[in-house]
This record gives C-alpha cells, structure tokens and sequence, in this order.
C-alpha cells in the first residue's frame, strides 16, 4: 500500500512518516510527503497513492479543495483527514466529499496506526 503524506507542518509530516515506517504497519509505503494541495496533487498524479493523510488547513490548495481534485483524479484513493478538532465543521465536510476518517491533533501514534489500518482495509 502507497501511503502519501500531506500536511504543511515539517514536524506532522516527520512524525506520521516515522509512526508508518516504525509502527509497524506492514506493506506500507512511503509513496511521497507534500506540504500543502498543490504539490498533493502533482505527487499523487506520479507516486499514485492507494491512501492518503490530509491536513485541512494548508496554505496555496486546503485539504477541502485537495481531497476534491485527488478524488476526481483517482476515487480509489483513501482519504484520512489528519486535522484539529478546531476544524470539525471542515472536517465533516472532507468525510461527506470521500474521505475515510478522521484523527484530531494532537494523536497518539497508536491512534493514527489504528485510523490508518482502518481506511486502509476500506480499500
């Protein structure tokens, strides 16, 4: 499974690829790591990722309009919103567009590898 990480946040972007490269998520690949839609976009349309973790808020393209372009690109990919519970508005509204599910920050690494499991076997 190709895993793509989109936050614009260095240190979320570090700490999930470290959670999915140590946590033992097996068959889990690091497909690309992107710091706002835009370079989301270009990456998935190269890399292909089969699951996604989206931040909602991101400077140039939000997580929103981000999760609307990945989808219309490919409706396979899974969407795991990795976002603040200050965003739950926009985060109801990234599930009703297709993503998968939801983790608020701050998360434990248990969470996230649970959340991720979860959308994965959604596939």
């Amino acid at each position: 499974m190709r895993l793509m990480i989109v936050d614009d946040s260095n240190m979320i972007r570090t700490r999930i690829a470290r959670v999915v490269q140590n946590g033992g998520l097996k068959g889990v690949v690091l497909a690309g790591l992107a710091k706002n839609g835009k370079e989301a976009v270009r990456l998935a349309m190269v890399t292909r990722p089969e699951v996604v973790t989206m931040d909602l808020t991101m400077p140039e393209m939000d997580g929103i309009e981000c999760i609307q372009a990945l989808l219309q690109f490919d409706p396979s990919i899974n969407i795991l919103v990795v976002s603040a519970l200050s965003d739950k508005s926009t985060a109801i509204q990234a599930l009703r567009l297709g993503a998968r599910g939801f983790v608020a920050k701050p998360f434990s690494d248990e969470e996230l590898q649970i959340a991720l499991l979860d959308v994965a076997e959604a596939r």
